[in-house]
């Protein structure tokens, strides 16, 4: 085991709440606290890291996949599990191949292990159950700065994410359109102001976290809800290399006993559930695409006519969207 300790910048502020949790939006004095606070060497390629989010005064554990040797140069891809937000056991280190996949690829692929039902965003008001989430902020203006300066990366980076996380890399890509090169999002839904679409958002806070998404984007009819709408704000994705997938629903190869992927729920679960799921997303996937092309902008889009809302797809689609995702960071 190899063991880095990095240079923390400024302590002085750190509180103790729990991730995700911060009493007020985090001053420049706050801001400049944010730094590397171990980077721990598991195995040739695997590494855990954990950054002080100064927003959220608290810090964030993370995997980090590094090419072997550690060189410097490489890119970053920010890859965000989904509404677990990796602190359960779906994600993408448990139930794909993601560690074999970058094995033999130049980038620093990061995970981070917290973000339940939090969308990866800023919000608005303390919730009880989750505080403060100020996950836009840590991504787009913390974060990087400290992970480029402690992996020697090259100042290049791309996101991707599925289900909650997918409709969060959209949004984070509008936030701040020079951070990200690329983008890929699997199985999301970029209509948040619809009142299906608040309505998914809302369910998805409350069953994955126990929050209110109130404390979110504030009450029905808050303009932060059409604020946070990647279909309304698709203009601001032009000059990203983008990819969009989706499954269709209907049961496909992955949907059986023998095909699942590790800790998967029951298959007829899987198939009912999280076909439904898929189902929806799907239709919001498919509007998307048809935003881009009305727009002219290019995307590359795949819809196959089976899967469901399961890890088996999203690691084929992880494996598909690679020379997209590659390209952007290369260009």
């Amino acid at each position: 085991m190899i063991v880095v300790l990095s240079c923390v910048v400024g302590s002085t502020l750190r509180g103790s709440s729990p991730a995700g949790a911060t009493p007020a939006a985090a001053t420049d004095e706050v801001r400049r606290t944010a730094g590397v606070e171990s980077l721990v060497q598991r195995n040739d390629t695997v590494w855990e890291a954990v950054v002080h989010a100064p927003t959220m005064h608290t810090d964030i554990p993370m995997h980090i996949l590094r090419p072997k040797g550690a060189p410097s140069g490489a890119p970053i891809l920010y890859l965000l599990n989904g509404a677990g937000g990796g602190e359960d056991g779906a994600n993408w280190l448990a139930q794909t191949d993601v560690v074999d996949f970058f094995a033999d690829k130049f980038v620093n692929v990061v995970i981070p292990d917290k973000g339940i039902g939090s969308y990866y965003t800023d919000w608005v008001a303390d919730d009880p159950v989750v505080g403060r989430p100020m996950w836009q902020t840590f991504l787009t203006e913390e974060l990087p700065a400290v992970l480029d300066n402690a992996l020697g990366a090259n100042g290049r980076s791309a996101i991707a994410g599925l289900s909650m996380s997918a409709t969060s890399v959209l949004n984070l890509a509008i936030a701040a359109p020079e951070r990200y090169r690329a983008v890929a999002s699997y199985s999301g839904c970029a209509q948040t102001s619809t009142p299906e679409g608040e309505a998914a958002v809302r369910g998805i806070v409350y069953v994955a976290a126990g929050a209110n998404a109130d404390n979110m984007w504030g009450p029905a009819g808050s303009p932060r809800w059409a604020r946070n709408d990647p279909y309304l704000h698709a203009e601001k994705l032009r000059g990203t290399s983008l990819y969009l997938s989706s499954g269709s629903g209907v049961a496909g190869q992955y949907d059986t006993r023998e095909n699942q992927a590790p800790g998967a729920p029951p298959v007829e679960n899987q198939i009912l559930v999280g076909g439904a799921l898929e189902a929806a997303t799907r239709h919001c996937t498919e509007a998307m695409a048809h935003r881009l092309a009305a727009l002219r902008i290019p995307a590359v889009v795949h819809l196959p006519s089976t899967g469901t809302h399961s890890w088996q797809y999203w690691r084929d689609e992880l494996h598909r969207s690679w020379p997209t995702i590659d390209a952007g960071l290369r260009s």
